[in-house]
């Protein structure tokens, strides 16, 4: 008779995700002297619902995410959630002379992990990138990417 081995595995995933939300009506509301404040913030509460947050970064007007999906993670659920929470932040810091609100809807792409590098460094320069080019130059370079 031959033995009878199972093996165990775990499960592996590595789900990325660059995801870009802007500002209602792309009102340039996150202002820099409390931008590095809610990025921290949005990250922290991130963590505690238990979503890996790795990089997030924006200009006034909107906010650029690079999330690990766990398997067991929608990503409408983990949008909804750092949209949510971030908002709140401001709201309930009177941040604005008026309510802020991020747009509905989101931009999402998947990125390669061989790509996960590069991608954090396009988040983290932001600002440098809307010297050039701006919000809608930027997501047509990248449906411009998607399409090559």
């Amino acid at each position: 008779m031959i033995p009878l081995v199972i093996h165990y595995m775990k499960s592996y995933s590595s789900i990325w995700i660059h995801a870009v939300w802007t500002t209602k009506n792309r009102v340039p509301l996150l202002h820099k002297n409390f931008r590095i404040e809610l990025f921290i913030q949005t990250k922290q509460n991130a963590e505690e619902y238990g979503y890996i947050l790795d990089t997030l970064n924006g200009i006034e007007d909107h906010m650029h995410c690079l999330i690990r999906l766990l398997p067991d993670q929608k990503l409408t659920s983990v949008i909804k959630q750092i949209k949510g929470s971030s908002s709140h932040w401001i709201n309930s810091r009177d941040l604005l002379n008026i309510a802020f609100a991020w747009q509905a809807g989101y931009g999402a792409l998947s990125v390669s992990p061989s790509e996960v590098h590069k991608m954090r460094q396009y988040i983290i320069q932001q600002e440098k990138h809307h010297k050039k080019w701006n919000l809608d130059e930027e997501l047509e370079r990248f449906e411009y990417y998607r399409k090559t």
